[in-house]
């Protein structure tokens, strides 16, 4: 794809991510030299989906931490959605934090993915596929801002409500992280998005969920064992050992919202938040992978300078580097940019 140029201004770069509906690359916008980000898919295959997802992107238009859509149409056999280019998934952020997030960041991560959540629905969607992997900072002074994509599965509230009786209805969105109601045929509603979310957050601090792994011989068969586990552990069970209550709390609450319940997001944001204070935390935007990062480039730094030279920067009496005055790398930064690459 590489030299491909789309709409005569949008360069293809190199391929970044594949998706249920299309493939994503990396690309330049060549007037501004600009990072896109291109997502195509085939005109035969779901011809509607990417129409469907643009289409939605637009009636978010505005909000914090939805992307803006640069230009969409056709070329060859390809529709073509280009978008504003965005950070590192929180799923590259966990592998890059070896695969568990610190309480804070995770506190940090619940208070803007609620926000999110919460405006997707109050302009009269659902989201229907809620997971780390759709979840990406952003970049420059958009850094320390969470935002959310992929609106391929996502549905108007209106749809779904005309259809909240019907049974049996197939598994939508990532079973791993998809809510009981989804297990078993049901309509998703507001609550289903915000129960989702709530395996997330116990996915990011634990590295895994306890139905990870299981095996079975189909895929039904899989999602039934999926269904049966989810349903017999407990939100305790759950966060036992690995996060406070407030998120047992939380989970207990989105399991129990009923098709037609309105989620209190305020009482969800406060639960959290009162958290946050009760550990002392600072409102720094400082989360794990700013830190790992500065860390890593502070040895990077001293490593290249010869040690003899070093100790004679020190003045008698030091004994350590001062490194109060340093400059932290701003979370705004794009990081990861060599593990993205």
């Amino acid at each position: 794809m590489k030299d491909i140029l789309i709409a005569g201004k949008y360069r293809v770069d190199r391929k970044i991510g594949v998706g249920g509906f299309g493939v994503v690359y990396s690309g330049t916008d060549l007037t501004s030299d600009e990072e896109v980000a291109i997502k195509l898919t085939f005109v035969r295959d779901n011809p509607e989906v990417l129409r469907c997802e643009k289409e939605t992107y637009e009636a978010l238009a505005g909000g914090v931490g939805i992307p803006r859509v640069r230009w969409f149409g056709q070329e060859c056999d390809f529709y073509v959605l280009v978008m504003d280019a965005l950070g590192p998934s929180l799923e590259d952020l966990l592998n890059y934090c070896d695969r568990k997030f610190s309480l804070k960041t995770i506190l940090y991560i619940a208070d803007q993915a609620i926000v999110r959540i919460e405006y997707i629905h109050s302009e009269g969607f659902l989201h229907r596929d809620i997971k780390p992997d759709n979840f990406l900072m952003g970049v420059g002074r958009q850094g320390n801002i969470l935002y959310t994509i992929d609106f391929g599965l996502a549905k108007e509230f209106f749809d779904a409500e005309r259809c909240k009786d019907v049974e049996g209805l197939a598994l939508g969105g990532t079973r791993r992280y998809a809510s009981i109601n989804n297990h078993n045929g049901r309509e998703q509603s507001w609550g289903d998005d915000l129960e989702s979310l709530g395996y997330v957050f116990v996915y990011l601090t634990r590295g895994s969920l306890p139905w990870q792994g299981l095996k079975a011989g189909t895929d039904a068969e899989k999602d039934a064992r999926i269904k049966k586990m989810k349903e017999s552990l407990s939100a305790e069970a759950l966060c036992d050992g690995f996060l406070p209550g407030e998120f047992v709390t939380y989970i207990n609450y989105t399991r129990g919202l009923a098709f037609d319940d309105k989620p209190d997001y305020l009482y969800l944001q406060r639960l959290f938040r009162r958290r946050f204070r009760a550990e002392g935390f600072k409102y720094d935007h400082v989360f794990d992978w700013t830190e790992k990062l500065f860390k890593e480039r502070q040895s990077q730094v001293s490593s290249a300078v010869p040690l003899t030279r070093r100790l004679q920067r020190r003045a008698p009496e030091e004994s350590s580097t001062n490194v109060g005055t340093a400059r932290q790398p701003r979370s705004s930064e794009k990081i990861l940019e060599q593990t993205c690459s």
